[in-house]
């Protein structure tokens, strides 16, 4: 719970009496290693907040997963438009390692909005946070090479490749596991 309010506190600080009320809206839930958290498909009304572990965003297509995006400790997960708009998600979450998570349901978030105002902050912030998380996915498609996408992934993620199976990390930066391998032996050998 300590790193949850811990990071609600660098947008806006509780009280006890608003510690409480979050505390009673949430649920803790640990996922196993490959575990699906949500599929396609459904409807999601639910945000997660990773406590510990990752978890791996990613997207069916033509039958082989694309990694999107990676879910580490202190981030919230949801997918959004199908939160929003209440229409089936067209992506998927699986537990990359054992994860704990906390889980928002929607009533319990419209319930704990009511009882805490401020917390509409901390929504609009995780939003926010998500949307330029994207922004940067993208922009690194449009104007980097695949090895530039993976030093920038190595110097800013770098644990991610002692977490994660490489070819989840190839996926990520949209190239073949072989690929990577060869990046992997020029990035290193300079």
């Amino acid at each position: 719970m300590e790193k949850l309010i811990e990071n609600i506190n660098t947008y806006i600080s509780l009280n006890e009496d608003e510690i409480s009320q979050l505390k009673r809206s949430i649920e803790k839930k640990t996922y196993k290693k490959n575990e699906i958290i949500f599929t396609e498909g459904k409807v999601s009304n639910k945000i997660y907040f990773v406590i510990n572990g990752c978890v791996r965003l990613f997207y069916n297509v033509e039958g082989k997963d694309k990694t999107a995006f990676f879910y580490t400790e202190g981030q919230f997960i949801c997918a959004g438009e199908s939160y929003t708009f209440n229409i089936p998600a067209i992506e998927n979450y699986q537990a990359v390692e054992q994860t704990d998570v906390y889980i928002f349901t929607k009533s319990r978030i419209d319930k704990l909005l009511s009882k805490v105002p401020k917390m509409e902050v901390i929504a609009r912030i995780a939003t926010e946070n998500e949307l330029i998380t994207c922004q940067k996915v993208i922009a690194s498609f449009v104007t980097k090479s695949a090895e530039e996408r993976y030093k920038n992934l190595l110097n800013k993620q770098g644990e991610l490749f002692l977490r994660v199976p490489q070819r989840y990390i190839a996926s990520f930066l949209g190239v073949s596991p072989e690929t990577l391998s060869r990046i992997k032996k020029r990035v290193h050998k300079i």
